[in-house]
Order: structure tokens, then C-alpha cells, then sequence
């Protein structure tokens, strides 16, 4: 169990839709939260450490920009998940990889300039693992938008 404190919880809640887009955003964070610089980097890294923060990153609207991405599912057998995941994981467009207890057990989106990269990827991973990978592109989508309240 991941213990927070108050700093920690204002932390979590506001990066999540109210990290400021400043060339020091950490700086400009703690001036927010009433707290320094440093030891709002401190509180990230041990927050993420501790598996309470995965990333912090932006999330881009890979259409919007003029890309493109899918879903693709693959059957791995067990022994094989964690060869196969590091294949995966080689690839700075792919994002959201998991791991499920069922016969797709693994789950992963890519998204790139174009489709002739996504092409690409999935060929290579292909033929790096001798494993067949589903497709499985957009056909409509439904925005979610998730937020945490941290209390």
C-alpha cells in the first residue's frame, strides 16, 4: 500500500489535468501547491518508485496532428509473455501494453505518423517473435476522459 501524504495528494490531483506547460513546470507546480521545486520532483520520483505515478507525459490526439493509431491483440504463450512484452516495449510508439489472463493475453496501441508505420511495427514484431498480431483500428471513437480525486 502506497502511503500519502497531503502534498502528495495535491500533487497527484493536479498534475493530472492542471500541469502547467511552462519551461519549469515543476518550479511553477510547487509555487501552486506551496511547496519547492525540489521537493516536488522528490515526491514524483518516489510516488513513481512506488507505482503510484506510471508517467508523466502528454497525451496527443494522434489523428488530430495527422497520425494515426489501433489496438492489436496477440495470443503469447506464458512462457513467452515477458520475451515478447520487451519486443514490444522497443518501440517509442507504442503506449498502453498490458497483459491479460485471457486467450488475447496481450494488449497494446501504437501510434504513428502513418499507417505504413504501424504497418511496419507489426510486421517486425512478427517476424522478431513468429507470433501472429490482430489489428484492430479505430472505426469510432469514444473519448473518456478519467480523473482521480485523491482524497
Amino acid at each position: 500500500m502506497i502511503i500519502l501524504d497531503d502534498a502528495d495528494k495535491k500533487i497527484l490531483n493536479t498534475i493530472q489535468f492542471d500541469f502547467p506547460l511552462e519551461n519549469e513546470p515543476f518550479q511553477k507546480l510547487g509555487e501552486q501547491l506551496g511547496i519547492s521545486e525540489e521537493e516536488v520532483i522528490e515526491r514524483l520520483e518516489r510516488l513513481q518508485n512506488e507505482g503510484a505515478v506510471r508517467k508523466i507525459g502528454p497525451i496527443i490526439n494522434r489523428q488530430g496532428v495527422g497520425g494515426t493509431s489501433t489496438l492489436v491483440a496477440a495470443t503469447v504463450p506464458e512462457e513467452r509473455v515477458d520475451e515478447v512484452a520487451d519486443y514490444i516495449n522497443e518501440y517509442q510508439e507504442v503506449s498502453h501494453n498490458y497483459h491479460r489472463p485471457e486467450k488475447f493475453n496481450i494488449w497494446f496501441t501504437i501510434s504513428a505518423p502513418s499507417r505504413e508505420r504501424i504497418d511496419t511495427i507489426l510486421d517486425e514484431l512478427h517476424e522478431k517473435t513468429g507470433l501472429e498480431f490482430v489489428d484492430l483500428p479505430t472505426k469510432r471513437l469514444f473519448k473518456i476522459g478519467v480523473r482521480f480525486n485523491i482524497r
